[in-house]
């Protein structure tokens, strides 16, 4: 595979997690890689989006041998571990009830934080990394040599030979066009409400709170030490314009049930329509797609990252069979091991999503789901009796 003459063995568009990971995980091993990222360095070490990673993920860095990449405060990995709002009343999850096993293998790490430390790691090992790389086109991907094409810093247009391209430069990126209309098939859900997203310059302390309140679910979640994320179910229809910031602090208290200390400001907001999203297949010719550019999960379960670096690492593993045995298999699989395990956690983040959501506001989907998602949602709870018995 590496014996063609190519300027690299595999092309990475996009340095985000999935691309950063996938390249860290490369370099590793030995085999080369160029990973190609539209923005600054400076932007993309600042993009704040989501924060947690799983105790799969935690563990798959680890054995790269790169888990001082994660910084964090650890969790167990899923809802258990926050607590839960109910109409302003504080409930705590059934001891082993969700989430899975009881652990703690899981953090709560800005996506800054992640990037920058893979960032860092990928040059101290050797890495290849070209920021402001405009105008990213790709070619010949259905051939054994893939050209991608791209206009450096300085306005030059230059174009790499590789053995494979890999796509991660998210859900609005150019390397899922490059696959041919009659092959690639969208699928999505729309779950017909939105949340208003706020980053706030205000530490979450704790580090995430949930609820369910009749007015619509609300969230605050840490994303670092002086900034959280606010998170309001609202219509599809709203706009920012409608949200001012003190409206945005008195509907969070509105649906905690209480004062929501301290109160700061509020550095962004925008309306995101909530949607499940998977592309299939996330492999044609010498293209594979991974993290966002294959798949959107529904912010509810927080694993988009989690998603990103479980991509990265089958993926990974499918490339270095090919370099050092050259056996195709797990390349040849790619598409469908990550599908079966996006379709998994996609099931799990519908679900926990019409829990969380239909439990609260009756006016989406009627007060007979609103009952039946309540007495869901119970069972997965401590009694309140017992609650009280322990306050």
């Amino acid at each position: 595979m590496t014996q063609t003459g190519n300027d690299t063995t595999v092309v990475i568009v996009g340095g985000g997690v999935a691309g950063l990971a996938l390249g860290t995980f490369l370099v590793r091993k030995g085999i080369d890689c160029v990973v190609l990222e539209k923005n600054s360095r400076e932007y993309v070490e600042q993009r704040q989006r989501a924060g947690s990673l799983d105790a799969v993920g935690v563990s798959v860095l680890n054995e790269w041998g790169v888990g001082e990449a994660v910084q964090g405060d650890r969790h167990d990995g899923s809802t258990a571990g926050m607590p839960l709002l109910i109409d302003g009343e504080l409930r705590q999850w059934r001891r082993g009830g969700h989430g899975g096993e009881e652990g703690t293998g899981g953090v709560f790490c800005p996506q800054q934080i992640l990037v920058r430390n893979l960032i860092r790691i990928f040059l101290r090992d050797g890495g290849d990394l070209r920021f402001e790389a405009a105008d990213v086109s790709l070619h010949d991907i259905e051939t054994d040599r893939p050209l991608v094409r791209y206009r450096d810093v300085q306005g030059t247009t230059r174009t790499l030979r590789c053995d494979v391209v890999a796509g991660g430069d998210g859900y609005q990126g150019v390397s899922r066009t490059a696959f041919p209309d009659d092959v690639l098939t969208c699928r999505t859900h729309e779950f017909g409400y939105a949340w208003l997203s706020v980053m706030a310059a205000v530490p979450a302390d704790p580090l995430s709170v949930l609820a369910v309140h009749s007015r619509g679910f609300a969230a605050k979640i840490t994303r670092g030490p002086d900034r959280s994320r606010i998170y309001l179910q609202c219509p599809l229809t709203d706009t920012v314009g409608q949200w001012p910031d003190e409206r945005i602090w008195s509907e969070l208290e509105a649906r905690f049930g209480g004062p929501v200390e301290p109160r700061g400001r509020i550095l962004s907001k925008q309306v995101v329509p909530l949607r499940g999203v998977v592309f299939s297949p996330m492999s044609h010719g010498r293209l594979h797609l991974l993290g966002d550019a294959a798949h959107l999960i529904p912010p509810m379960s927080a694993e988009g990252m989690s998603l990103a670096v479980h991509d990265a690492d089958v993926l990974a593993r499918a490339i270095v069979r090919q370099v050092e045995k050259q056996d195709s298999t797990l390349l040849d699989g790619y598409s469908d091991t990550c599908l079966h395990h996006t379709w998994e956690r996609q099931a799990a983040a519908v679900a926990l999503t019409d829990l969380m959501h239909d439990s609260g506001d009756a006016s989406y989907t009627g007060e007979f789901r609103r009952q039946i998602a309540r007495k869901n949602l119970e069972a997965m709870l401590e009694p309140l009796e017992a609650h009280h018995e322990n306050a």
